[in-house]
Parts: C-alpha cells; structure tokens; sequence
C-alpha cells in the first residue's frame, strides 16, 4: 500500500459523516484548547485500489513538555485487503513529521469495525458475544504485518466503542415495527400522557443544562461545563454542512429529557442526552428517541447512531443500562475497534497510560 499524505487548512475538509471530523468539530475543539490540523490521504495499492480522504488530527499538552495528537473517528473504510494496523503506522508515520517534536504519541478512535465479532471463538453456547479478547492479544492481531509493532490498545476509549445503529431509509411503521414491543409500546405510551417534543434554540440550553448536570450527578459520571455547550452550539455556525439540534421532551412546559443531536452529510448522531428523574412513569427518553428519528428523516438522514452502549448484554456494565434501552428501539449493535495509539516513546508513555486509566472515561 501507497500512502500520500497533502496538508490543508481544517476549515478546508471536505463533508463527513461523522461529526467529529467536521469543520464544525474542528472549530469546537480549537475553542477548547486543541491545536487542529487536517491532511488529505490518498491510498492506493498494485491492482489500483484507491481511497481519498480528509482527516483532522488534534493536537494537545499532556503535560509541562509533553503533547498528544488525537484522530477522533477516522473518516473513512478500509478496502478488504487492506491490513488495519499497518494502514494506522502508514498514516502516523506520513503526518509524524507535522506533530509536535515532543509528542508521545498519536491516538486513533479507530471506527472501523472489530474483527473479533466474526471469531466463532468469542461466541457462547447461546451466539452471544464474548467481547473482544484480552488487549495483549488484540495488540498482537494489529500489529501483524507492521514494521515497527508500536500500536498499543489505548486503556480508555475517549468516543463510545459500542453503538446501536438505526435505519431510517425505512418508514415510521417499519421502524416501530422492529422495535421491542415494550419500548413500542412506552413511545406510544409518552404520546398518550401528553408528553411532547419541541426543536428548542440556544435560549434552552440552560434548560437543557440543568436535566443534564441532574443526569451525570445521579449516574454519578463525568459532567462538562455549560461553557462546553454553549461553544459547541456556536460552533456550528462555522460549517454549514452540520446541523444541530436540541430536542426537549416535556409536559405542561416541565422538561423531562432532552437531547443534542447532529446531522451530518446522511447521518444523525445523538451527541449528548439528559434525562430528569422526576415522573419517569411518563417515559418522557421513550417519546425524545421516537422524535429524534423523525426529525433526523425530515432532514434527509438515512442512519440514526444511538452513540454508546455497553459491548454485550451484560447487566454488571456500567453501560447496560443504556444497553437494554437503546437497543429495545430495534436497530444493530455495531463493534468498533475503539482507541489505538501509536506510541513513539514507550518509557514515558506507560506512566501515562497509568495515569489515565485512573481517570474516568468510557472503558473497555
């Protein structure tokens, strides 16, 4: 494989499906202290095979003379003969030169999917998934074929490795058809208590914010300022191929979950959600999915990607919950490989990794 590799202006990328790879991502990121760059990647192969495409990689203080580079959701497939990680040593070792001089290592949120569902070994009696196998031995599959064996399975996933995804090139009936029939039958449930969803404007974020910071203290997850959504809503402004939406379920003006969902080049992707613990019993979550997907096909989406679950049916997870929920809505569970780094110095980089496993964040 032939990789070549074009720098270019982030506000230049072309449209993605993906909205962390977006001029929008790259003008919300820039806010919040990343340094952003953008290539254009041009792989080809001896029987012609040719792959285009633009990428953002993030650059950012880790500590006092220390960087990290990040690519969040790489932008593109890769053609069946192609060998993932010696693609991922390809790029990293094209753009390493445009990196900061004292960075430890390039992380990839790789979204391509993992090719341990297709092992019969990691299958039970009953076909289910095991889940990937130990990180030594994921490394191991990865590395097969590089020349310098320096990819390391990261000890968190910074974006959600585990994914429910939803067909909406089907119609309203068939996707409520395809649903478990007690999520059917709490969205249609909601709709009879009264409960209604509203496309809401950057007046709602406080709104928003307040069911949001209720949600994260009583899962008792991580929990990012107002700041951090205000400046993503205005970040919007600077890519007119991204669309964002805030959506609040509510009753009798009472808000009860609400949501930010984006809209990019074909796909909605539900960013960030909240819920209120007050009059659960209305299923309020239920009727903001069910809008959620309407919305996202009046603007012409055709996958809805429920962004984050737990990797199998199990109850100890700290994910599971969102697991029976959001698959109950009838789509696809889709497995990606979730974070790779490339690492270039080995000594420094394991007492990071140390470090960072310490930190919260969605882990495998």
């Amino acid at each position: 494989m032939d990789l070549n590799i074009i720098k270019k202006h982030p506000m230049e990328i072309s449209e993605n499906y993906i909205p962390q790879q977006t001029r929008f991502w790259a003008k919300f990121k820039q806010q919040h202290g990343w340094n952003i760059q953008a290539f254009h990647l041009k792989m080809t192969e001896s029987d012609n095979v040719i792959t285009y495409a633009d990428i953002l990689v993030l650059n950012k203080k880790i500590a006092s003379d220390t960087y990290m580079a990040y690519v969040p959701y790489i932008p593109f497939e890769v053609p069946e003969n192609f060998h993932y990680g010696d693609v991922l040593e390809q790029i990293t070792e094209s753009i390493k030169s445009y990196l900061p001089s004292n960075c430890l290592f390039l992380r990839f949120d790789v979204s391509w999917e993992t090719p341990w569902i297709y092992e019969p070994e990691r299958f039970d009696e009953n076909d289910n998934w095991l889940g990937n196998p130990a990180p030594h031995i994921r490394e191991l599959r990865m590395n097969f074929g590089t020349r310098n064996h320096s990819l390391r399975k990261a000890g968190t996933d910074v974006l959600p490795s585990n994914t429910v995804f939803i067909d909406l090139t089907k119609n309203s009936e068939s996707i409520l058809r395809n649903m478990k029939s007690k999520t059917r039958y709490n969205v249609r449930l909601s709709g009879r208590k009264g409960v209604t969803v509203r496309r809401a404007d950057k007046t709602d974020l406080p709104t928003w914010y307040r069911i949001y910071r209720e949600t994260t203290l009583r899962n008792h997850i991580h929990y990012d300022e107002y700041q951090f959504f205000e400046t993503m809503w205005e970040s919007q402004e600077a890519d007119p191929e991204t669309r964002l939406e805030l959506l609040i379920a509510e009753k009798d003006h009472e808000p009860l979950a609400g949501m930010i969902l984006s809209m990019n080049n074909g796909r909605a992707t539900y960013l960030y959600g909240a819920s209120s613990s007050k009059k659960r019993h209305l299923m309020g979550p239920y009727k903001l999915q069910w809008e959620a997907m309407i919305t996202a096909q009046q603007q012409g989406c055709q996958t809805y990607d429920m962004f984050g679950v737990s990797p199998t049916a199990d109850p100890t997870h700290p994910m599971y919950g969102l697991y029976r929920f959001k698959k109950g809505f009838g789509g696809d569970l889709f497995h990606r490989q979730g974070c790779w780094d490339y690492v270039f110095n080995e000594t420094e980089y394991q007492v990071f990794r140390t470090e960072e496993q310490q930190m919260q964040g969605y882990h495998n």
